[in-house]
């Protein structure tokens, strides 16, 4: 599995209750232009509609090497999973108030994946905590290595 697109910014706005591996469909100047690293996961989120599920606001830059076909950067990409899967996370969405974000973007075995998180988001305090708690492992493993 090679990373080739990583959302961190999801994991300070997010708690991430669960983890989807999905396909995507992609043209293959977009399949260039993200294996050379030009993928932008930000600001992008999963809707399902009509029983599919799809990505947008992932943001592909152009693959300069393109010859006629330069689709939008933004465009709304169509994500492979199976029908049950879909319809379990369209409940959970519905019901919870929870939200789908793409967290990653790989390479396995030739083919681009999309790792998916069911989250939930975070209010200010809960990004305080996670903060101060960060900072009490980072002291605690200072003392710890400075006595050895």
């Amino acid at each position: 599995m090679t990373l080739l697109a990583d959302n961190r910014i999801a994991r300070h706005r997010y708690f991430i209750l669960e983890r989807i591996t999905a396909g995507i469909a992609l043209l293959g100047c977009e399949v260039k232009s993200i294996r050379a690293g030009r993928v932008q996961l930000r600001d992008a989120f999963v809707r399902i509609s009509n029983g599919e599920a799809f990505l947008l606001n992932c943001h592909i830059s152009p693959y300069p090497n393109a010859t006629v076909v330069r689709p939008d950067p933004t465009r709304t990409r169509k994500l492979l999973l199976r029908k049950s899967e879909i319809r379990r996370l369209e409940g959970k969405v519905q019901q919870k108030g929870l939200t789908l974000i793409p967290l990653k973007l790989f390479l396995k075995r030739g083919l681009i994946k999309v790792e998916v998180g069911l989250c939930r988001g975070k209010e200010a305090p809960d990004k305080r905590e996670v903060l101060k708690k960060r900072a009490a492992e980072r002291e605690m493993a200072r003392a710890l290595s400075g006595r050895e």
